[in-house]
């Protein structure tokens, strides 16, 4: 079948929070989401009416081989590196959230928790023996973009650095 695997209903919403309409770019839509089977395969829709423009939109992803556990908010994944977006997406995640962080500790540590775990994301990208994210786990043009700004970031050692500062972040916030 081909589908890209949505790990978890947090991936899956992340996916669709950063794919706007393409017709009126609204980013506003309320997903239904439903089991289907495809090829007699069973997959993931995801759809909605966009309220800007009345498009109907309809994502379909793959389900994965087995259920990813959930710990805490949020949960994008399990051990393997995302199918949905790849990894210099995922560091453009962590910066946004990073570059909103509110004052109010609680609402702090929530947005420090997705920096944390989008970064823990870009992590996995990395082979086992290497030091850095290979080339071809840049796919979009959007990934592409944020590594081209600053390749280094992409590195091991300065993503373990990352992510260590942003679960500290988070812990003095409170928040888990």
């Amino acid at each position: 079948m081909g589908l890209a695997v949505a790990r978890t209903r947090d991936e899956a919403e992340l996916f669709l929070e950063l794919h706007p309409c393409p017709d009126c770019a609204s980013t506003d839509a309320s997903w239904e989401h439903a089991l289907v089977e495809i090829d007699g395969e069973l997959a993931i829709s995801y759809g909605a009416s966009c309220p800007g423009c009345a498009a109907e939109r309809e994502y379909l992803f793959g389900l994965p081989a087995r259920e990813t556990r959930v710990n805490g908010w949020p949960t994008f994944g399990g051990a393997e590196p995302s199918e949905l977006l790849d990894a210099g997406q995922w560091m453009d995640v962590s910066d946004r959230a990073a570059a909103q962080v509110p004052d109010d500790p609680a609402a702090a540590g929530k947005v420090l928790a997705v920096a944390r775990a989008a970064i823990d994301e870009v992590v996995k990208f990395v082979p086992a023996g290497q030091d850095a994210v290979p080339e071809d786990e840049f796919w979009t043009p959007e990934g592409r973009a944020v590594r081209a700004a600053d390749p280094g970031r992409f590195r091991l050692d300065r993503l373990l650095v990352a992510r260590d500062t942003y679960h500290e972040l988070v812990r003095e916030t409170g928040a888990r």
